[in-house]
């Protein structure tokens, strides 16, 4: 399967990425991850993704309700749409602080236990804290993160707070908990590329989200990293999937563009390492076209076909 560790569906229009006036519900990007996306010469689509609201959203607006029932409406479509595509869409919680750090984390407990999420998304910039220095924020969530097996997804790369190295007070804190580096430390304000692989490369609890990074980058990172600690993740909308699908692929390519990689580790990096992290069993690539095409029309991603078995089971 490829996993997308980074989507952002929404019934309202994002405040921050407006999408055109128009909202990017979930079928709506559902039709955007099933492509086909060409890999190797196979038809491939995006079987399963992380789902979360738009951060720029987040927060309180007059009218809103406050604390844990702000969130919960905050949380409510996604919750909605992992519910009604359960083998397509996997929640992501985006935790903010200011609606109440206990708040979020009591938040936090209800979703996985009640729709199944998986993973918690911090966003330093949109909510407006020093990740280094509000430590008392953040403990409630990474406690329940620990103790629920929840990944987090930091998004990093502008000032001035998504510096990288300002999130490693909280990972060193926590090391039992697993943090992804969200768009490989590049965003619209700077390039913290290098930072983000040194993190990887000497912190055995964090991994890099290979979205935004530039290709020639991702090649030379992934001669050095150890082949689980890069994951696929597109930030769609407002990027296009097929852009980041390609600069994985082309690993498999010759030098100097690619590294040789065998189609089983590129696997790792398009859905497998993800999937091991949160308790999904991974897949082999497809054996040939023919295999390819017959993994396009079947209509349960998230079940093994061989088996029958829902791959949101525990491993």
């Amino acid at each position: 399967m490829i996993i997308d560790t980074h989507l952002h569906p929404t019934n309202l229009v994002d405040e921050a990425w407006r999408h055109t006036g128009t909202p990017f519900t979930g079928e709506r990007m559902l039709k955007l991850m099933d492509g086909p996306y060409m890999i190797n010469g196979k038809p491939r689509r995006i079987d399963m993704g992380f789902i979360q609201p738009p951060p720029g959203n987040t927060g309180y607006r007059d009218g809103n309700r406050k604390g844990r029932e702000g969130i919960r409406d905050y949380m409510a479509y996604i919750a909605e749409l992992c519910q009604n595509y359960p083998d397509r869409f996997i929640g992501n919680f985006n935790y903010n602080p200011r609606w109440g750090p206990e708040n979020g984390a009591a938040e936090l407990e209800f979703h996985v236990k009640e729709y199944g999420f998986k993973m918690l998304k911090l966003h330093a910039n949109m909510h407006g804290y020093r990740p280094d220095r509000a430590l008392e924020w953040l403990r409630p969530a990474m406690k329940k993160c620990a103790e629920l097996g929840v990944v987090v997804l930091i998004h990093t790369g502008d000032g001035p707070y998504t510096i990288p190295t300002m999130f490693y007070p909280i990972i060193r804190e926590f090391p039992m908990v697993n943090f992804i580096i969200g768009h490989f430390g590049i965003q619209t304000g700077g390039n913290y590329s290098f930072e983000s692989f040194w993190m990887a490369m000497d912190t055995p609890n964090v991994y890099c989200e290979s979205g935004w990074c530039f290709q020639s980058r991702i090649v030379e990172f992934a001669q050095q990293l150890p082949k689980n600690k890069i994951v696929f993740g597109t930030d769609s909308p407002p990027n296009d999937p097929g852009m980041w699908l390609r600069e994985l692929e082309v690993l498999c390519k010759d030098p100097p563009h690619g590294i040789n990689l065998s189609e089983d580790d590129l696997e790792g990096y398009l859905g497998n390492n993800i999937a091991k992290l949160v308790g999904i069993d991974p897949s082999p690539p497809p054996r040939d076209l023919k295999d390819a095409q017959a993994r396009l029309t079947d209509s349960y991603a998230g079940v093994d076909r061989a088996t029958g078995k829902h791959l949101l089971q525990p491993a």
